[in-house]
């Protein structure tokens, strides 16, 4: 089965597909915005959908190391930065969303929300975290960068993990329905857990205790 996934991964029409499957989501929201297919708020369905593809494609980014050194599949890793950027993608039609369709390009009013409503300030405070790493996500960054620096700058796609389901979990506080805000919570722990045993500086604390040789 690992031979056949990993001769699928490293197909060239493999990034292609990926393309158009990252796309596919954006492709429906067009196509019912302008067949009235968006239910009875169309406004409120835009807002919503694109933030819940915004914390699926962030938890899929967040796996693929996981996968890559589980299932053996170094493959995976060349989709990585295409996973990433179509999560930055989201985000920002999201706050497009956000700004456009609920209030109206107002940006003072913009400002004063996001100053109010703790749930919007820190989804914008994830938006800001994101924006340097989808800019530095190119070989011409980390070259400029220099490796290490450009490591310890991605590293901050744990605080906008953690920020993006602070804002799920303050925006569903007011209907009390956390049921899929607990469900991103558990996928996005696991994720980082496995992030923070697996890294060096971890390994390297056990080794000190005796824990691991």
């Amino acid at each position: 089965m690992n031979v056949a996934l990993r001769t699928a991964l490293q197909h060239s029409n493999a990034k292609p597909v990926l393309w158009l499957l990252g796309l596919a989501p954006f492709a429906w929201l067009v196509w019912g915005a302008a067949n009235d297919a968006l239910g009875a708020n169309p406004a409120e369905y835009l807002i919503r959908a694109t933030g819940d593809w915004t914390l699926r494609l962030l938890c899929i980014t967040l796996a693929v190391t996981p996968l890559r050194v589980t299932l053996g599949l170094p493959e995976l890793l060349r989709f990585r930065r295409v996973l990433g950027l179509f999560t930055y993608f989201y985000v920002a039609l999201h706050l497009l969303c956000y700004s456009w369709l609920d209030m109206g390009f107002e940006w003072g009013d913009i400002a004063a929300d996001i100053a109010k409503r703790t749930f919007i300030l820190v989804g914008f405070g994830a938006f800001v975290l994101l924006t340097p790493l989808a800019l530095t996500s190119f070989n011409r960054a980390i070259r400029w960068l220099g490796v290490k620096r450009w490591q310890w700058l991605h590293r901050l796609v744990y605080a906008v993990a953690v920020l993006a389901v602070l804002h799920f979990f303050w925006m569903r506080a007011g209907k009390s329905d956390f049921a899929e805000v607990f469900v991103y919570a558990a996928v996005l722990f696991a994720l980082l857990a496995w992030r923070v045993v697996h890294s060096s500086a971890w390994r390297h604390l056990l080794r000190s205790v005796g824990v691991i040789r």
